[in-house]
């Protein structure tokens, strides 16, 4: 009978599986057929003609976004408004092709369009079909910009893929930090936007503590529309402490953010350390955690193994 051969552990998914914005294996591939002729080009940006397809796509999405944004202009709508339009209504039947043969293609039609990139795909065409009820939303269209992301599945660009992913992870850690941040600022708002409220009065400007307090915060984000101004001695003084307040409280949620995406980068960095040393274990007392430079056990003074992989082939 042959000795049975050790139980590997699961590989780990690189940083490319991890990252990729759109995995379209997780939407079923379909069985050999028009359908998964349809997949691998809707898809699939590694064959040629998926990457032909996914660049002439987001050729589409800038030329629709520019389309809108020109008919913005009262000049040009008034003497390209009929072309402009023709264009949107052409963008919107296309897109709206495009999203139902992504759904016909796939397995698991509702996974994708209950998806972050399906909401974009039908959120892209829902604004001009919705025009024809409530005018106006059509300039809703600008949602379209979010499909541009899939320019990074596009051409690869997974380092930067995984940096907007750390970078949402270190915004989510730090979620308490700043919002008692922003909470003490709302707190320095209402307080020294009542104090302006009192010293300068309706008779300049201050006509309410909520209007103080509009004040109060274009003031401490250095902004300063001008539409209200202090004129006493005492507001001009309280308006310069602001100012300066402002510059300070300003680096503050840089500063929790960069702290939160430091502390995970050596995390990700200390984590093998951090196993090793779990895994090596005193072979006297079995005390473990011991630090990798470590000669004798913290618990027992035993002499430990030089390397830590001693331990782990054991």
């Amino acid at each position: 009978m042959s000795p049975s051969k050790p139980k590997q552990p699961p590989s780990q998914p690189g940083p490319e599986h991890n990252y990729v914005p759109q995995a379209p294996e997780t939407y079923g591939r379909p069985p050999p057929g028009l359908r998964r002729r349809m997949y691998d080009v809707i898809f699939e940006a590694d064959t040629p003609a998926g990457r032909r397809f996914d660049i002439a796509l987001v050729g589409a999405i800038m030329l629709s976004i520019l389309v809108v944004v020109l008919d913005s202009v009262p000049a040009l709508h008034a003497d390209y408004g009929t072309f402009m339009n023709i264009a949107e209504w052409s963008f919107t039947v296309l897109f709206s092709l495009e999203y139902i043969a992504r759904l016909v293609c796939i397995q698991r039609p509702w996974r994708y369009a209950t998806g972050f990139y399906g909401a974009i795909d039908l959120l892209a065409v829902v604004p001009t079909y919705f025009s024809l009820l409530v005018p106006g939303t059509e300039l809703l269209i600008d949602i379209r910009i979010l499909r541009l992301l899939r320019v990074f599945r596009i051409f690869k660009l997974t380092l930067y893929i995984e940096e907007y992913t750390r970078l949402g992870e270190a915004l989510a850690g730090s979620r308490r930090k700043i919002a008692i941040f922003l909470s003490v600022v709302l707190m320095a708002i209402l307080i020294l936007g009542t104090l302006m409220y009192v010293v300068e009065g309706p008779k300049n400007g201050f006509t309410s503590i909520p209007v103080a307090m509009y004040w109060a915060t274009v003031t401490m984000t250095t902004v300063g529309y001008g539409d209200i101004t202090p004129h006493t001695h005492l507001g001009k003084a309280i308006a310069s402490f602001m100012m300066l307040l402002g510059w300070g409280i300003l680096a503050v949620p840089t500063g929790i953010v960069t702290a939160e995406m430091s502390a995970r980068r050596g995390d990700r960095r200390n984590g093998p350390a951090r196993v090793l040393a779990a895994l090596r274990t005193c072979g006297a007392c079995g005390s473990s955690g011991h630090e990798a430079t470590a000669r004798y056990c913290k618990d027992c003074g035993t002499a430990l193994q030089s390397q830590a992989g001693e331990a782990i082939r054991k």
